[in-house]
């Protein structure tokens, strides 16, 4: 029988902000749902530093997500991508310029500067950027790439502080990392341990697109696993191609056009997983990148809302916010 996650973890992230006692969802278990700060609040400051992940607790956010890589010393580092170009300056140094060579990745062959290839002190030398164009520039060149262990740091500053906020944690690419000789399920785990941060009360969640790593972690740890899932025709792509009734974990995060349907009405995909058994974590909300067929993101975030996913990913937190404490 899948393990079901328990409703009184999720409520330990939410104590520290405005929820209604009487208000009631259509989540699996009837609580609000989690907004997860997705890479920080990404959509303001270069993703993945810890002043973005500052500001999303700030506004809210019951969940922070770092997406973890890995150096060529074995450090976890937190970057959506192992690669740098385009959320680093690392072209403007020109000590590195040797380091730029191609890879095969699941998306083709790329050129580019590697986390791996850099030891943690190389790479304390570059800066982190903003990734999007459109989004606010100015802050490149001012903030340092965070290690995990400093992003563990920032919640449990925050917790002794009263305000509980969670790990929502991304392993990148841990297929990858498996046959250069580093695996990522003990690093960790060390790291959580070694914080202290399950005593402090502090919900995490692991989550992948990789099975096999979560099927890993699942034999070291019952901390709650969330598959990630792609829309069929890209999981077939990369050979990720899952049945709701065959993944083993306590969850799974769509990308959410397998919820949102393009003529702005909703799939029945959060009803079939909770059937199952499954909470949904759907990825990702954007204010400046409403999917098609939806005229904003707060239109969005209703519709994911009202359809009972137990926890949607943005890049705004203070919009997914917001929008949910209209909904009571």
């Amino acid at each position: 029988m899948k393990k079901l996650f328990s409703s009184a973890l999720i409520g330990l992230s939410l104590c520290s902000h405005a929820i209604a006692e009487d208000a009631t969802y259509n989540t699996m278990t009837g609580d609000a749902p989690i907004i997860i700060a997705h890479r920080g609040a990404s959509g303001l400051f270069p993703e993945h530093t810890l002043k973005a992940y500052e500001v999303a607790i700030e506004q809210g956010a019951d969940f922070i997500e770092p997406d973890l890589v890995m150096t060529k010393d074995g450090v976890l580092v937190s970057r959506h991508d192992p690669w740098l170009s385009d959320t680093t300056n690392v072209a403007d140094h020109p000590e590195f310029a040797d380091r730029k060579v191609k890879r095969v990745t699941p998306f083709g062959e790329m050129e580019d500067w590697w986390s791996d290839d850099f030891t943690l002190e190389e790479l304390r030398t570059l800066k982190a950027t903003q990734r999007v164009e459109t989004r606010p520039q100015e802050y490149n060149g001012q903030y340092d790439i965070a290690t995990f262990e400093e992003i563990v740091d920032l919640v449990m500053t925050k917790a002794a502080e009263g305000d509980i906020v969670g790990l929502h944690i991304e392993a990148k690419w841990p297929g990858y990392y498996d046959s250069i000789g580093y695996n990522m399920v003990d690093p960790i785990l060390d790291t959580l341990t070694e914080k202290g941060v399950l005593e402090a009360g502090i919900p995490v969640y692991i989550q992948c697109f990789d099975p096999e790593f979560l099927a890993q972690f699942a034999e070291k740890s019952d901390l709650p696993l969330i598959q990630n899932l792609l829309p069929p025709e890209y999981a077939k792509l990369l050979g990720l191609d899952m049945s709701l009734e065959n993944i083993p974990t306590e969850g799974v995060g769509p990308e959410k056009g397998m919820i949102l349907n393009t003529d702005g009405t909703v799939s029945d995909f959060v009803t079939r997983a909770h059937e199952l058994g499954l909470l949904v974590h759907a990825f990702t909300v954007r204010d400046d990148m409403p999917g098609e067929g939806w005229a904003s993101s707060r239109d969005e975030l209703k519709a994911l809302y009202e359809a009972g996913v137990d926890g949607v990913w943005t890049d705004y937190p203070e919009t997914a916010v917001e929008v949910r404490e209209s909904l009571n």
